[in-house]
């Protein structure tokens, strides 16, 4: 069989021809509109018969050489932080709680578990937020936490119970066959598995986390869009509102795109087999390695062998 999948026909002469202008005539599409955007915000703008000078102007960008802005800018990014750390470890308890109870045998643990889940899904972070904070009278910091601990840890719940339901039924059936009870099998040796299948969805669901911990902006939380754009903004005015916002992306961009990097780079090491001994020559021995899974299906086959060639 040849390296090309039978769903693809490989492109011709004609159709390489025009895939090569369509991406040149777009690449010259998002060109243009980069330097009609650039030449909007850099022109200079008419206010209330005064005229404001462009966006890129250096008087709109003089705060930023002030030790203290970038202090204050500093505790609004740790604030997000703190607020997305402790949420993500919360997240990842309740979700691998929640896979273990969604994925239990017995129905009256299973079924309440999935309304659970299916509720707190369907409802909104900022509404959760609100109710935490209107009902429970909670600081706002905890307001925001909580709500994203149960609203993320459902997402993550589902995803672990998902690679549970992927694994092969060899693997609980080979643990259960050498002595292990049904707990300690998906303990010791599923959800290790499952697990390490999944991280880099829950690493990706853990960016999505972060840009979450804006909402605490609506409950007063001092996350980092509330200290620039509106603590900030309110004190130097209006006319730093467009540089205290390019700030703020670019914060959150190198924020989120570290994290999406560690997502990718997770993928890859976990596809290819765990982590590589110096030198790369060959999977090191851990506990989640599939090697070590082979071994109890080997004992497990010849356990068996010796019960038949007893019979």
């Amino acid at each position: 069989m040849s390296g090309n999948s039978v769903l693809f026909d490989v492109p011709g002469p004609r159709a390489k021809r025009v895939s090569l202008i369509a991406s040149i005539l777009s690449l010259a599409a998002i060109a243009g509109l980069a330097v009609w955007v650039y030449f909007l915000l850099a022109a200079p703008r008419q206010s209330g018969g005064v005229t404001l000078p462009g966006m890129f102007d250096g008087s709109r960008w003089d705060i930023f050489a002030d030790p203290q802005v970038w202090t204050f800018i500093g505790s609004g990014v740790l604030g997000t932080l703190q607020a997305a750390a402790v949420a993500a470890v919360g997240a990842i308890v309740l979700g691998v709680v929640l896979s273990l109870l969604r994925s239990s045998q017995i129905a009256w643990v299973r079924i309440p578990t999935a309304w659970f889940i299916e509720f707190f899904r369907g409802m909104p972070v900022l509404l959760m937020m609100l109710f935490i904070l209107l009902v429970a009278s909670t600081q706002a910091f905890w307001a925001v936490v909580i709500a994203l601990i149960v609203y993320n840890g459902t997402l993550i719940g589902e995803a672990l119970r998902a690679g549970l339901a992927a694994l092969p039924r060899g693997q609980r059936e080979a643990a259960l066959s050498v002595g292990m009870r049904d707990f300690q099998s998906k303990m010791l040796v599923e959800f290790p598995q499952a697990f390490r299948q999944m991280l880099p969805i829950i690493v990706a669901q853990l960016v999505v986390l972060l840009k979450d911990t804006s909402l605490g902006y609506i409950v007063g939380y001092n996350e980092i869009i509330r200290t620039t754009m509106n603590n900030l903004g309110s004190f130097y005015g209006n006319r730093y509102l467009f540089s205290l916002f390019a700030v703020t992306l670019a914060i959150y961009l190198a924020i989120n795109l570290s994290l999406s990097w560690f997502a990718r780079w997770l993928s890859r090491r976990t596809a290819s087999g765990g982590t590589r001994v110096k030198g790369g020559k060959g999977p090191v021995d851990d506990p989640a390695n599939p090697a070590a899974l082979l071994k109890v299906e080997a004992t497990a086959d010849a356990r068996a062998s010796e019960y038949r060639g007893g019979i």
